[in-house]
């Protein structure tokens, strides 16, 4: 079940950026993952209703407020080193970022088998081919740096949705919506940057929050049932979804190393599955 949830998250990540990132050519990219933030929080807040959530131990709070912290933290890198990089560059280098829950995860004392081990490192190698590395990319220090620190940012987002969730994996996302929010906003404010949508970027957004969200909560919900260092590399294979997304819909043209990657990706899940 652990590994069914993992990959969902994947899945949902995966989509949801790729409708974020078709929504941001038309609409400024912070004003849209603002927005999409929003309409996530909204929907986990009332599912923690729903469910009396907020009555749940308040263990969460601090991992929350870490998660929110880091999510911003590293959007905000991620998308100074995409300004100042290659994406093929940047991308790979922000997806070893996932290093972090994995360690974690080993010196906590998780010990998956030899072949999910394998499986481990060739779905990561095989997520990391399908994003599309360039060798001959453009990459200043200043744009490695900051994928650098984007990654690990998303790599502590994993470890730190994990902790929370042992208390409550529904109210870790609540907060972690709330901080993000409120980093986001106080930026919008300082460098005065609101505003970019209108009524009708309502049901896009909603949906991309939904996906992003769901996917959280799957990953979250994985974690609690498996090990993290396990479900934190299923749940980074997100670029494969994105990638066929941008083949099926838009009919983008693949990469060789895109299609190979993708190959890997599903031969390394295979490998963690058996095991």
């Amino acid at each position: 079940m652990a590994i069914f949830l993992a990959l969902m998250s994947s899945v949902m990540w995966g989509t949801g950026d790729f409708f974020g990132g078709l929504r941001s050519r038309s609409r400024p990219a912070v004003a849209v993952v603002a927005g999409s933030m929003l309409a996530g929080l909204i929907a986990i807040a009332i599912a923690a209703a729903v469910f009396g959530a907020y009555d749940d131990p308040t263990g969460w709070i601090p991992w929350s407020m870490m998660a929110g912290v880091a999510g911003a933290s590293g959007l905000v890198a991620f998308y100074a080193a995409l300004a100042s990089g290659t994406m093929g560059v940047v991308s790979p280098i922000a997806a070893l970022g996932v290093a972090v829950p994995v360690l974690v995860g080993f010196l906590g004392g998780e010990t998956p088998s030899s072949l999910q081990a394998m499986g481990l490192a060739v779905a990561l190698v095989g997520a990391i081919a399908t994003s599309g590395p360039e060798l001959m990319g453009r990459a200043s220090a200043r744009s490695v740096a900051f994928a650098a620190f984007a990654g690990v940012c998303f790599g502590t987002v994993f470890v730190a949705v994990d902790k929370g969730a042992k208390d409550s994996a529904i109210m870790t996302l609540v907060g972690m919506r709330v901080t993000s929010l409120v980093l986001f906003a106080v930026a919008a404010l300082t460098l005065r940057s609101i505003g970019g949508l209108d009524r009708s970027d309502l049901w896009p957004l909603a949906v991309i929050g939904l996906f992003d969200v769901g996917a959280n909560l799957m990953f979250a919900l994985a974690s609690n049932r498996g090990y993290v260092s396990i479900v934190s590399v299923l749940g980074s294979l997100y670029p494969v979804m994105t990638v066929l997304l941008a083949r099926a819909v838009l009919h983008e043209r693949m990469r060789s190393i895109q299609l190979a990657g993708v190959a890997v990706t599903l031969v390394g899940v295979a490998f963690i599955s058996a095991g």
